[in-house]
């Protein structure tokens, strides 16, 4: 939501709020509002002629590329006068005075950088950039010796019901799972992305995706450079198994039982972690992504074709897959399961072992954030049994780890604090504090008046 004050017209500003809300997630704007919420109205009569010029400016292909249609609404609010311009995220990249504007948290910022309107061309157009081919790959720049190992993880996950690849050929194997493939538009034929990544020999990865890197590093003592790192740059299915290791290399593996079988804690989080960054990533991207362990979180992050700006959690998880060719290869041979079961296996097992919930953090930058407590520092024990359940939520819902009672807390001490403030003092990640916040105005139990910048929260009793 954005205001402006429109005291003198429609200016240049409304009209790149207008490009990057198109180019973003979209919102709302309100002409003739103060930045703190007071309405303070446009000239009535001059409200008809503000609305058709508004329309004939972003309908001019001079000044908006592509041309949009918007439908301001005039509105009547005590007695002033207001108009509202609701703006719906569009499937094109869109520029003003053909400079392209994206939102980045309450800017408007002009996109320059070649690599970041090809993102948002991708972003836009759903576009799976792992289908696309490369037709000068030869099946001799893969690592095809790799296929018989493949096939016996594929077949141990068959349930003794035999996998499909144990009967094929090479050649069927890499076509079957859509590693070899047709583009049925043009007709070319060829090895994709998704090939290059999941098999391909290292110095033909770095030929195609130069950027490709995944940097593991531990950072528990010299927390300004590192203790240990690794820095990958190999096969995804390679990439897994070592990014494992790193992780049983630093990681404590706390004794744990579920319906009598003890499973691996350490396993079951570190896997998720690794399996989400491998195969969510955006491959095109230069950013570099990384697993990092510290002393009291561990966390991974790469770079993502975002659809929105969320905090997920198993409630409001909408899975959308970003690599299916991927995912489906590394379902195949059991590093994966089905889409939106490293969400919900995270919060569950994350509570067990460090006693609080991870961190989803969906954006341009995916962020994977899981707790540490001193259990990988000192050897604890951990069983789950039916009646553990209860004393550990309890001990998960206690005043130090309930963001809302804190929330609620420092906005009794000062209910002028921006959510930026509120997110630096109680050490939250901003779009973590939003989660809460939205869920605490959703109960009643906090109202925000004013806007963000010159706004207050009031507790309602």
């Amino acid at each position: 939501m954005e205001f402006k004050r429109c005291g003198n017209g429609i200016e240049s500003d409304v009209y790149e709020t207008v490009c990057s809300f198109l180019n973003r997630f979209g919102g709302d704007i309100f002409l003739g509002v103060l930045d703190d919420g007071t309405v303070l109205g446009v000239p009535e009569n001059a409200a008809a002629d503000m609305v058709r010029n508004f329309i004939s400016c972003v309908s001019n292909p001079a000044l908006f590329t592509p041309t949009v249609y918007l439908s301001p609404k005039v509105l009547k609010y005590e007695g002033k006068t207001s108009i509202h311009i609701h703006v719906l995220p569009s499937a094109e990249v869109h520029s003003y005075k053909k400079i392209i504007y994206d939102r980045i948290d309450d800017a408007d910022v002009k996109v320059t950088a070649t690599s970041q309107i090809a993102q948002m061309y991708i972003r836009k157009q759903e576009i799976f950039t792992e289908r696309k081919l490369y037709p000068y790959v030869k099946k001799e720049d893969l690592r095809i010796d790799m296929l018989p190992k493949l096939r016996i993880m594929a077949e141990n996950q068959s349930n003794g019901s035999g996998h499909p690849w144990s009967r094929m050929t090479d050649d069927e194997l890499l076509k079957s799972a859509r590693l070899y493939s047709i583009d049925r538009v043009t007709g070319e034929q060829g090895f994709n992305l998704a090939a290059v990544m999941l098999l391909g020999k290292d110095d033909v990865i770095l030929d195609i995706v130069p950027a490709y890197v995944t940097d593991a590093l531990l950072r528990r003592v010299n927390i300004d450079r590192y203790d240990d790192r690794e820095i990958i740059q190999t096969n995804l299915i390679e990439s897994y198994e070592r990014l494992m290791e790193f992780g049983h290399k630093h990681l404590l593996d706390k004794f744990f039982l579920e319906d009598d079988q003890r499973k691996s804690l350490r396993n079951i989080i570190t896997r998720e972690m690794i399996a989400n960054t491998l195969i969510h990533r955006e491959y095109t991207s230069s950013y570099q992504a990384k697993f990092v362990i510290e002393k009291e979180r561990m966390y991974v992050e790469n770079a993502n074709r975002a659809s929105q700006n969320i905090v997920i959690t198993p409630d409001n998880m909408e899975p959308i897959p970003k690599n299916p060719i991927i995912a489906s290869f590394f379902r195949n041979i059991g590093y994966a399961d089905q889409l939106g079961s490293g969400v919900r296996n995270l919060f569950k097992y994350s509570k067990f072992y460090s006693g609080n919930d991870p961190e989803f953090i969906e954006g341009d930058i995916f962020k994977i954030i899981v707790p540490l407590d001193e259990g990988n520092r000192e050897e604890q024990t951990t069983q789950s049994v039916t009646q553990t359940t209860q004393s550990v939520t309890q001990t998960t819902q206690s005043k130090e780890n309930d963001p809302e009672k804190n929330i609620m807390e420092l906005i009794e001490q000062n209910p002028f604090l921006s959510q930026k403030q509120m997110a630096e003092k109680l050490n939250l990640n901003k779009n973590t504090l939003k989660y809460y916040i939205k869920k605490m105005k959703e109960k009643g139990v906090i109202e925000r008046v004013g806007t963000n910048r010159k706004g207050k929260w009031i507790v309602k009793s």
